[in-house]
Order: structure tokens, then sequence, then C-alpha cells
């Protein structure tokens, strides 16, 4: 299964009776989120590009036709990060409880893991935390990068590939974590598969920047994770028998 059949059928899914219902909440944490972000960034995101713009040193003046749309991707890509965490950091256990939904509709197995929905709640927020323990310190690394005159030059290709690679984390987690896989298993599953989890991961990094329409489909991303899980992942190894 490929990402696009495996994010067409999981949208088709999630709006189907019997699921819809457990996608309304997600849907309003998200709208929420989106229009808080979008209104912070009209406001700022000029200041911010012209601080950025004024760090540059004189004697890269003549670079400032190439410069300029890097330090635009740049921002725009870290942006994209915050309202990606924030949204998921706070939605975190309605996609988990979805993701067990559709596993078991969709696949007619259930999870390793059924916790229900209170203890789904409180150990995806911890799952959560972790994945930014991963992904903080990477991010931070790539701005970084992206600041430095010369080697910036390959900074937004660098945080193209980052932004796949975790939102293949992201979304792929959820029915992983549901299934007793831990968090560094997983990781070494999407390493197994590094093609599917790229491409899916790059398909709904594309996704998320449709405006308003991201927020209608982010719910069938997760389903769609569950679809690639059961396709890809399932019968990986495991790296480590401890949760």
């Amino acid at each position: 299964m490929d990402a696009m059949t495996a994010l067409t059928r999981g949208t088709r899914l999630v709006y189907q009776k019997g699921l819809r219902r457990y996608i309304f909440l997600p849907i309003l944490v998200n709208l929420i989120v989106y229009a808080s972000m979008l209104s912070v960034v009209v406001n700022r995101f000029s200041g911010w590009l012209d601080s950025a713009m004024a760090a540059v040193p004189g004697w890269l003046d003549w670079l400032s036709w190439l410069i300029w749309p890097l330090f635009f991707i740049s921002l725009v890509v870290v942006i994209f990060f915050t309202f990606t965490l924030i949204t998921h950091l706070i939605a975190a256990p309605f996609y988990g409880f979805l993701a067990a939904k559709v596993e078991r509709q969709a696949t007619g197995r259930e999870p390793l893991d059924d916790r229900g929905l209170a203890k789904t709640a409180v150990d995806a927020i911890g799952r959560e935390l972790v994945k930014l323990g991963y992904i903080l310190p990477r991010m931070a690394a790539l701005f970084v990068i992206s600041w430095i005159p010369g080697i910036n030059v390959v900074a937004p290709i660098l945080w193209v590939l980052f932004s796949a690679w975790i939102m293949a984390i992201t979304y792929l987690d959820y029915p992983m974590d549901n299934n007793k896989v831990t968090f560094r298993d997983m990781r070494a599953r999407l390493s197994q598969r590094w093609w599917p989890s790229l491409t899916y991961g790059g398909l709904i990094m594309l996704v998320t920047w449709i405006p308003l329409a991201n927020l209608f489909l982010i719910p069938g991303a997760v389903a769609g994770a569950v679809l690639m899980w059961d396709h890809h992942y399932r019968g990986a190894r495991d790296i480590s028998p401890h949760r």
C-alpha cells in the first residue's frame, strides 16, 4: 500500500458511519489552534523576517537574493513545526483513541494494548512528551544551521527531509503505541521501511500545508497511518522486548 492510497482510504474511512463521532473534537482543537497561530503569524511574520535579514553580515549582502528566500523558507518551516507540535500535544488523546477504533474496523484486529479512553488519553500525552524530547533538540540544531552563512544554503533541504521524518513519527506512532511498540522500536521500524515512512510523512507534510482543508484531512491521516502500520510495519522485528 502506498502513501496516497493509505491517506485516501483513511480519509474515506473516518467519515463513514461509526467513526465520524470520534473526529469532531480533534477537528475543533485544530481549528482553535489554527486560528490562534494564524493571527500571531499574520501580525508578527514581517517583523521576524526583517530581524532575520538584519542579522546577515554585511559581506554577504551580495547573496541577499538567495539568503532572503532561505530565511523565509526556514521561518515558515519553524512556524509549521510549532503549529504541528501544539496541535498534536493537545489532540493526541483523541488521535490515539481514533487509531484504536480504526484498527478494529479496518483490519478486524484488536490493538494489543486496549487501555480504554481514560488510560489512552493519559498515556498519549506522555508519549507526545517523549516525541518532543526527540524532536526539539534536532529542530534546534537545524535552526542554528539555518543561521550559519554558507551552510544555511542546504538548510531548506534538511528541513524538508526532517519534516517528512517527523510527520512519519508523529502519525505512525499512534497505531504503534496502541500495539505496545516502544518509541525506540517505532523509530527502528520506520527506518527499516524508510521509503514508505518518508513518502507517507512527506505526503502528510504537504496535506498540513493546505489551509483549512488540513483540519479535515488530519483525522484521515491518523486512519491512513493505521493502514500503513498494518501493511508495512506490523510484522517488522522489534529491537527491544521492553515497553
